[in-house]
């Protein structure tokens, strides 16, 4: 069920405002940030997604390709997701700009898993924890980033390997939950075609 009330979320979301129920005006300052960002989360990245189908990618491919810009977008080595995300779309012929978009918009979330790729890559290696905070590595970028990378050499390592080993699993679940998603998506936009 969980999967389904996912799913169903992703599918509101993809819905272009005309089709929504209209809505009261925010009573809030929260409910207008709420509505806010909604917005700029449909025209920055879902109507991009759906003029591709709307293009004729097929809704198989766009999964594909959001799946693995969600996966590549979230690589715990700044700086490499934009590289590996186009080399990936070269070589297996995948729509770079769909991908690129999707893993532009996981800069939140790289941050986010650093820390917990580089616990996963301890953990799996069985090695005593690196004191690493966000807020440490932060400073440390600011120093300099050979300075960073020195410092924090393992960590990255760590990190990379967690990556790598949770990316290909992480890559097959998003696409089996948006395959579905922009199957219905494409349906709904044949079916009101004029």
């Amino acid at each position: 069920m969980l999967l389904g009330n996912t799913a169903m979320s992703v599918y509101v979301l993809l819905q272009p405002a005309r089709l929504r129920p209209a809505q009261n005006a925010p009573a809030t300052h929260e409910e207008a940030l709420k509505i806010s960002v909604k917005t700029w989360l449909y025209r920055r990245i879902a109507e991009p997604l759906l003029t591709l189908l709307k293009q004729g990618i097929s809704p198989h491919r766009l999964a594909l390709c959001v799946a693995i810009g969600v996966v590549v977008g979230n690589v715990p080595i700044l700086g490499n997701s934009t590289l590996l995300c186009a080399a990936i779309a070269l070589a297996f012929r995948l729509n770079l700009p769909a991908m690129q978009l999707v893993q532009a918009a996981m800069a939140p979330t790289q941050l986010l898993l650093i820390i917990p790729f580089v616990r996963l890559g301890e953990w799996i290696l069985r090695v005593p924890h690196q004191a690493v905070s966000i807020k440490e590595g932060l400073a440390l970028v600011a120093q300099g980033a050979g300075h960073a990378v020195a410092l924090l050499w393992n960590a990255i390592l760590h990190a990379g390997l967690a990556w790598i080993l949770v990316a290909p699993f992480a890559v097959f679940l998003f696409y089996k939950l948006l395959t579905p998603v922009f199957e219905h998506a494409a349906a709904r936009m044949r079916f009101t075609r004029p």
